[in-house]
C-alpha cells in the first residue's frame, strides 16, 4: 500500500511522518526504513528505524529512488515500513511520473509486504486525478 502525505511547504508533513515512523518502529515485529535528502531526522527518529540519506548515495530522479527502494525490498525481507521525506526534492517535482511512480510502488509493495509513505509538497489540486493511492492533506 502506498501512502502519500501532501500539504504545502510548512503544513507539518514532516513532524508527522517522524509521529507515524516512531509508532511503525513500535509496532512493527521487522525493520522500518526512513529515506531523506539530507540527514535533518537523525535525532527526531527512534534510532531502531533505519535512516537513509539519499545525498550519500546520489539519488536522483525516479527511476533511481524506484531501484533504490527496491533494492531496500530486496535486501531486506522484513521491511515492514518505508517512509520516504522530500520525495520531489529527491526525484523531482514532475507529476506526471509521479502517478507511474507510484502505481510502480504499489507493486512494489504489495509484493514486498511493505507499507510506504511518500511526503508530497503539494496541494491536492495540483496532483494528476489517476494517482493510485491514499492521499492524507495536511
Amino acid at each position: 500500500m502506498v501512502t502519500l502525505l501532501i500539504g504545502k511547504k510548512g503544513s507539518g508533513k514532516t513532524k508527522r511522518l517522524i509521529e507515524e515512523a516512531n509508532a511503525a518502529v513500535a509496532a512493527s515485529n521487522g525493520s522500518v526504513v526512513v529515506i531523506e535528502k539530507g540527514a535533518k531526522l537523525t535525532y527526531d527518529l527512534t534510532h531502531k528505524a533505519r535512516l537513509v540519506d539519499t545525498d550519500a548515495y546520489k539519488i536522483k530522479g525516479y527511476d533511481a529512488l524506484y531501484g533504490f527502494l527496491s533494492g531496500i525490498c530486496a535486501g531486506n525481507y522484513d521491511v515492514t515500513d518505508i517512509f520516504v521525506d522530500s520525495t520531489f526534492k529527491i526525484a523531482g517535482d514532475d507529476k506526471a511520473a509521479l502517478a507511474h511512480f507510484v502505481t510502480k510502488l504499489n507493486a512494489l509493495a504489495d509484493d514486498a509486504n511493505t507499507t510506504i509513505t511518500l511526503l508530497i509538497s503539494a496541494a491536492k489540486d495540483d496532483l494528476p486525478t489517476d494517482i493510485d493511492a491514499t492521499l492524507e492533506e495536511m
